[in-house]
């Protein structure tokens, strides 16, 4: 009877961290913001980054779902929509971008992952056929916002910086938040990065992330608002998982972020 209770114990713990891990990598949060910019109108943005090709339900029916019911303005994807480009991976992408076009305008930059990938150029076809607005260094109005992204081979060129368009209110994507301070002297009022994936272990209580790539370890920006001047950036804690595979006390988020509300 006792070797019983041990078992079933062992068993009743072991279920406990299969849900815990369950719930930390599976479980979506939707994290919300609300930003005065000057001369913006009122805008909701969903801001998504770093799905690696992962699917919430069949056909990412349920992020689709809770986006849908956010009712956004306009969808902001900051990069690696992807982990590696193969035909399954491609093939998330191309659907989740299709049915995330049905709810609102999507743009779309390119993160670390998709140029890392000799396939880009034909994923950026496909997205592009399923409606997103690819972003490659430069421009595009989106209301009474003008919207630019950089693509993620483009932010460690000076240059790039210094290409920004005069018309205000700005809204940068861009997949990496390390730049920070490159993209808050361009001028941008708002900044959308990903790619730190929350810092992938966070330490429960603290919002401190363990190690992000590009930051390494103890990451400053992994998640939340960040200000300079007047200049707010926003990182996503991101959706899926990259080469560590793991998350905890770090659900995958989605962003909004509410313009003038």
């Amino acid at each position: 009877m006792v070797y019983f209770y041990i078992c079933a114990g062992v068993a009743v713990g072991v279920g406990l961290i299969v849900l815990f891990v369950w719930f930390n990598n599976s479980c979506l949060k939707i994290t919300r913001y609300s930003l005065k910019i000057d001369g913006a109108d009122r805008t909701r943005i969903v801001h998504l980054s770093d799905l690696h090709g992962k699917n919430f339900g069949r056909g990412n029916r349920k992020l689709i779902g809770k986006i849908a019911r956010l009712k956004p303005d306009f969808i902001a994807f900051t990069g690696d929509i992807v982990h590696r480009y193969t035909p399954k991976n491609s093939e998330t992408a191309e659907k989740t971008v299709a049915a995330l076009t049905q709810i609102a305008p999507v743009y779309f930059v390119a993160g670390n992952h998709e140029m890392r990938n000799k396939g880009y150029r034909f994923l950026r076809r496909q997205l592009m056929e399923a409606g997103a607005r690819v972003l490659d260094d430069e421009a595009a109005q989106q209301g009474g916002l003008t919207v630019v992204g950089l693509n993620g081979a483009s932010l460690r060129n000076e240059k790039i910086f210094a290409v920004t368009p005069q018309k205000s209110p700005k809204i940068l994507l861009a997949h990496e938040p390390q730049f920070f301070g490159k993209y808050s002297s361009a001028g941008y009022d708002l900044i959308l990065c990903g790619h730190a994936h929350g810092g992938q272990w966070r330490i429960p209580f603290t919002g401190i992330g363990l190690f992000a790539p590009g930051q390494g370890k103890f990451p400053k920006y992994t998640s939340g608002t960040h200000v300079s001047g007047k200049s707010v950036m926003i990182v996503s804690r991101g959706l899926g998982n990259s080469e560590f595979p793991l998350r905890l006390f770090n659900r995958p988020e989605i962003v909004v972020a509410d313009i003038n509300a």
